[in-house]
């Protein structure tokens, strides 16, 4: 638990013990599992606290013969990045190995990121509904913590589309939040309701059986049955009351109290508890009840005792409402009710030592680097200089994570009446511009410009006005008030000392194979303003200090993609060129990989296919080099390197290059792993699969505009275009490729459609040429102008292929010459065959064997009707194809 690297908590993911001395209730158990075994894909179990929801789920997993993830909901939990972090590590620790890392590699939480594409990923990495030999159970328990409605509609999608492999089991205190659960609607859940969960006469009597193994007293059944009817099977309120006897010599007279309703039997009954204990143990519960989570060592800093160890082993072997966290018995909590009533006894006793207790447990977490908790304890403690002491030790992993939520909710702990520094105001507004409330944002960053600008002139002012710039820089992206933020970079244009390393080295890409398609980088709108507003940003950023900061070079790897995107590839060598000498490349991979695949990329259209598998090795090495994510930007070089090779006529070294990455064409595409997806789209087209391709890219493309991605949906479409064209459907082929050249155009795109080869400059030359037969037997005028400016975008595209190295092309040879049509594999044969490639050779470009390469061959000097190569090379020269040859335009 403690100095861990990872930022999960391991305690919140244990399927809680099953302890032998509790009541079996087999009844509700084999109750949901027979639901499931009927089709029911989700059951809640519903009750007030002290039911035993939590102890059956606990059963339930222990017993249901499949694997079962857990996951232990708090309130903290309403922070949807944190929240989503934990719901996939718990999912994760449920799967065989295949799957987990799939999920692992598909699931990263990102903000800005909608959450059905977050959702989607998830599912993704899910075993399919057929898998039921990998079935697996998500528990999760508490749920009625989760408030945040953004959540909800989270897990709402979620038990909507989830796989017949997967059961989920939640507990709530109340009835569902979760908005339009078709499952529910369909009959596919069930509830586990109060009255099923009250124990029955004959649970009650075992109940009080079971402790320590040995009925205490005497009780007839008349007794026993007043008791199970006098606290209508509340759990805890038998448990407590048993307690209770146990430490009497009688138990008459015992049962008078239970009346009143269950908060007034509880607090009875716990008082009858505590008292009856020793002094010390009594003072140790109630000193460290303000633990959310408790070790032998937080109870010594608590309590100033060394035996921490020896009352909690007491306190499990008095099965005094313990509950483990961990396997090892290391980690546990209070039962939730025992613990708001020994949290309540200890503010009656002293106001100030329940402040001091939480302070106590603030320092101790925040020495052993669990800041949450810290910070939380101190809060709690009002003790607010040293809680903002911790919120900004934490500040920095929080915002890696992306835990807005849990940010804002501590900002919004701070009194009115406390004084914040102007540094943690500017956190403020850095965080409201990431939560894109940016109206409060400016009215924030408003107010501070002015507390700024009254500072005597000093060093500290210039810091604060460089954090000003940095937080302005941010939010002229999102709102587009470029001229606002220049006036003001001109009003502090020598007034400025960047050494704020929260805002200095803030990392904009942790994800992203480009950096076009983060929120920095516009998600691919290119035009004329975006790149004056880019290269004017980067003067200025320079021209005051920062030109070492993540922003600048962020802001300079976009400006290089755009000029690549554009063509204009001496511009983006220079600035790549520029981006290779900073210093701070090696350790940014969200920046390093990126720059490396476009150098690689523009490599490749100069035709220097030699250098661009050169920095693709480069990259590759970058990637391992990676202590987190590796694997992902290892993906990102294979499937840049596998597009290169489809480029080159490598098909069988393109094939080899995706097979690590575990998205074959039966895989879920998903928004996250979409270069990958892409790489394998094209793979599929050159093996003439394209009806495995097109229902990939339907997806892919849904995904790109749920997200507004420009720039993906520009090169999906492409592709369906091409896809479409290959297997003869001409009309939706020239369709959709006007569908890209209206989002291409409107961004200025050339290298999109450049890089897709000759197949492509054919498409456009198809396209044009249907275009002006359809203009020229028209009679309309209406819209001519915008046609015009259309056609004249492709004419110009088309002329830019005159400079681009060729790439091969497949051309469809279902012509009447032939016996019959050729198959897909028989016209990358007949590619090969052209190009003079031996067996050996095909062998090695198609990814077969030699013994097939030959039945392949066979079969295609038949449907020639030749029977040897030089007959099949003449024959096809002589077969009326466009040009006279399957490579011509």
């Amino acid at each position: 638990m403690r100095r861990t690297a990872s930022p999960l908590l391991k305690t919140k993911l244990f399927v809680p013990e099953s302890k032998s001395r509790l009541v079996q209730r087999e009844h509700l158990v084999n109750s949901i599992s027979e639901g499931f075994r009927q089709g029911k894909r989700l059951v809640a179990v519903v009750a007030p606290a002290g039911y035993g929801k939590s102890t059956l789920l606990a059963q339930w997993a222990h017993h249901a013969g499949m694997p079962s993830a857990w996951l232990s909901v708090d309130a903290r939990d309403n922070d949807p990045a944190r929240f989503w972090r934990y719901f996939a590590a718990s999912i994760a620790s449920a799967l065989p190995e295949q799957h987990r890392r799939q999920l692992e590699t598909n699931c990263q939480w990102e903000a800005g990121v909608s959450i059905y594409t977050f959702l989607d990923a998830l599912i993704s990495g899910l075993p399919e509904e057929t898998d039921q030999k990998h079935a697996f159970a998500l528990l999760l328990d508490d749920l009625h913590e989760i408030t945040e409605r953004s959540i909800l509609d989270g897990l709402s999608y979620l038990f909507d589309y989830i796989p017949d492999s997967m059961h989920v089991i939640l507990s709530s205190r109340s009835e569902l939040m979760i908005p339009g659960i078709k499952r529910l609607a369909n009959g596919e859940a069930m509830v586990v309701g109060l009255s099923q969960l009250q124990f029955t006469a004959s649970e009650t009597e075992s109940l009080f059986h079971l402790v320590n193994g040995e009925l205490q007293l005497e009780w007839t059944s008349s007794q026993l049955d007043e008791l199970q009817q006098k606290t209508e099977g509340w759990i805890t309120g038998l448990q407590l009351h048993l307690l209770s006897l146990s430490r009497r010599t009688s138990n008459e007279n015992l049962m008078s109290p239970l009346s009143g309703g269950e908060t007034f039997i509880s607090d009875y009954l716990f008082q009858e508890v505590l008292h009856s204990l020793p002094d010390g143990l009594h003072d140790f519960l109630l000193r460290t009840s303000v633990l959310s989570r408790i070790d032998a060592s937080a109870c010594n800093a608590l309590t100033g005792r060394r035996d921490g160890r020896q009352q909690l082993n007491e306190l499990q072997r008095l099965n005094l409402f313990l509950i483990p966290l961990d396997g090892t018995r290391t980690w546990f909590r209070y039962h939730h009710l025992f613990a708001q009533f020994l949290q309540g006894q200890l503010r009656r006793r002293n106001e100030e030592e329940y402040a001091a207790m939480h302070r106590a447990a603030g320092l101790y977490f925040s020495k052993n680097g669990l800041m949450e908790d810290a910070i939380d304890h101190l809060f709690e403690a009002n003790e607010n200089a040293l809680a903002i002491q911790a919120l900004e030790q934490h500040l920095p992993l929080a915002l890696r994570q992306g835990d807005l939520s849990t940010l804002m909710n501590w900002y919004r702990k701070i009194p009115d009446t406390y004084s914040m520094t102007l540094e943690l105001s500017l956190l403020h507004s850095f965080l409201l511009v990431l939560a894109g409330d940016l109206e409060r944002s400016e009215r924030v960053l408003e107010r501070l410009e002015e507390e700024i600008d009254g500072l005597s002139p000093s060093n500290h002012q210039d810091q604060l006005r460089s954090s000003l710039l940095f937080v302005r820089s941010n939010l002229v992206f999102l709102n587009g008030d470029f001229s606002g933020w220049l006036a003001f970079s001109e009003k502090i244009r020598n007034h400025l000392a960047p050494d704020n390393p929260v805002f200095y080295q803030f990392d904009y890409n942790r994800q992203e194979p480009y950096v076009r398609r983060t929120s920095l980088g516009m998600k691919g709108m290119l035009s004329e303003e975006t790149e004056k507003v880019g290269k004017l940003f980067i003067g200025v950023l320079e021209g005051h200090g920062w030109k070492s900061s993540l922003l600048n070079l962020y802001v300079k790897q976009c400006l290089a993609e755009g000029y690549y995107e554009w063509n204009r590839l001496a511009d983006s060598r220079e600035l790549l060129m520029q981006l290779r000498n900073s210093d701070r490349l090696q350790g940014t991979p969200g920046l390093l990989i990126p720059v490396l695949l476009t150098e690689a990329r523009l490599h490749a259209a100069e035709g220097k296919s030699a250098l661009a598998y050169h920095t693709l090795d480069e990259a590759a090495e970058a990637a391992a080099a990676c202590i987190h994510d590796g694997r992902r930007w290892d993906h990102y070089v294979r499937a840049v390197r596998s597009n290169l090779y489809l480029r080159d006529g490598r098909l069988g070294e393109a094939k080899k290059e995706l097979a690590p990455l575990h998205s074959g064409s039966g895989s879920k595409p998903v928004y996250r792993r979409e270069t990958e997806f892409l790489a394998l789209a094209r793979l599929l087209w050159r093996q003439r699969k394209e009806a495995e391709a097109l229902p990939m890219l339907e997806l892919l493309k849904l995904q790109a505009e749920r997200e507004q991605q420009i720039a993906s949906l520009v090169e999906i479409i492409c592709l369906q275009a091409l896809l479409e064209a290959q297997r003869g459907q001409r009309l939706l082929s020239l369709r959709l490729i006007e569908e890209a050249l209206v989002l291409g155009k409107n961004n200025g795109y050339r290298r999109t459609f450049m890089d897709e080869g000759t197949d492509m400059r054919r498409l456009l030359k198809t396209y044009l040429a249907d275009r002006y037969n359809m203009r020229a037997s028209s009679d309309s005028d209406q819209g001519i102008s915008q046609q015009e400016a259309l056609l004249e975008y492709v004419e110009k595209l088309i002329h830019d292929f005159s400079d681009t190295p060729d790439i091969p092309a497949l051309q469809n040879l279902s012509v009447p010459d032939l016996l019959e049509p050729l198959s897909g594999k028989e016209l990358l044969l007949l590619e090969q065959l052209r190009l003079g490639a031996t067996n050996k050779q095909m062998a090695a470009a198609l990814g077969l064997s030699e013994g097939t390469i030959r039945v392949y061959l066979s079969r295609l000097y038949e449907k020639l009707g030749v029977s040897t190569r030089t007959q099949a090379l003449v024959k096809t020269q002589s077969l009326p194809l466009p040009g006279g040859s399957i490579l011509s335009d």
